[in-house]
């Protein structure tokens, strides 16, 4: 299964401050907020929603196109991620901007308050998916993730024209996007992937119910944090699936990308979306426990342990299959 990824490609600049962003907010004074937090330790890593995905799905062993737009300084990173198996040769490189920046302070009980620079990222939206799918021999599934909104757009679109399946992660992207672009997005996606915060504002954002959602797409996916992710669909009960535990998590940034590459990669190898989300919560909760969104590697040992512990050993022994030999 070839599966592309188009959406952000970024620098992170991962920050920690020590105490609680709620400690500092007046109730009454939130129509005029002015802090600065000092924080503790800073980390530049290499990020993006569409990449982080990207390197995921390399690490377990397929071959995934990643689909954005950079600046000149990405050679390095480029470098990076096809050592790890991914095709970076639909990233179309700006001669005019830098890489797009995401700029992330977490605070003591990890919520995060966060600032992204476009950037070179606005140039997404001249990027054609008929011939990125000509040199590779046809595209399975094209996944838009959060992304110049444009560029959003055009290439759910063209995916369409093409009869090419896709995936919706509109995410951070929300904010930015009107009732009609939201439903273009989602209408007749074979996934759509959002975490418990944009479930709801995705509604709000389409004005569609719940199950008018699930009627336009094939499978909406929701992840909960540590309470684990859902599973919904047309005539179905919502199927719950408990997040794998981490006894050291250290920085939440980037999870939610690993687990749509875990998910991605299991139902890639056939796996059913009960397995895919346990796989997509084992390598979150790998992820979780790194500074950097593309720091983890893959113990396949170590992963089956741990799914074993969660889900049982039958289940880990179902999803071994969608895990590559030890690297």
């Amino acid at each position: 299964m070839r599966i592309a990824l188009s959406g952000s490609i970024a620098t992170d600049h991962l920050m920690v401050f020590p105490g609680r962003f709620s400690d500092q907010l007046v109730a009454d004074r939130l129509d005029h907020v002015s802090l600065s937090f000092l924080a503790d330790s800073l980390d530049i890593r290499r990020g993006g929603v569409a990449a982080n995905i990207a390197y995921g799905l390399g690490l377990l062993g397929l071959a995934p196109v990643l689909i954005g737009a950079v600046g000149p300084d990405f050679a390095e990173y480029a470098v990076r991620l096809k050592e790890h198996g991914v095709d970076t040769d639909a990233v179309h490189v700006s001669a005019d901007h830098h890489t797009a920046r995401f700029v992330c302070t977490t605070d003591a009980d990890h919520n995060q308050i966060a600032t992204f620079y476009a950037g070179a990222m606005a140039e997404a939206r001249n990027i054609a998916l008929e011939p990125i799918a000509q040199r590779v021999g046809g595209l399975d599934l094209v996944l838009v993730s959060p992304n110049d909104p444009q560029a959003m757009l055009n290439h759910t679109s063209e995916a369409r024209r093409l009869g090419i399946p896709f995936a919706a992660d509109p995410s951070q992207q929300l904010a930015r996007l009107d009732r009609d672009q939201v439903r273009t997005l989602v209408d007749g996606a074979r996934w759509l992937f959002t975490n418990a915060y944009e479930s709801a504002l995705l509604q709000e954002r389409t004005g569609w119910t719940e199950a008018q959602v699930l009627d336009r797409t094939g499978l909406w996916v929701s992840t909960l944090g540590e309470a684990g992710s859902h599973i919904r669909r047309t005539g179905a009960a919502t199927l719950h699936v408990p997040a794998v535990p981490s006894p050291a998590a250290v920085d939440p940034t980037g999870v939610g990308d690993a687990f749509r590459a875990g998910f991605l990669a299991a139902t890639a190898r056939g796996l059913d979306p009960e397995q895919a989300a346990r796989l997509g919560s084992a390598l979150a909760t790998t992820a979780l426990e790194c500074v950097g969104t593309q720091e983890y590697g893959l113990d396949r040992g170590a992963l089956l342990s741990r799914l074993a512990a969660t889900y049982g050993p039958a289940a880990a022994q179902g999803i071994e299959t969608a895990l590559p030999g030890p690297r």
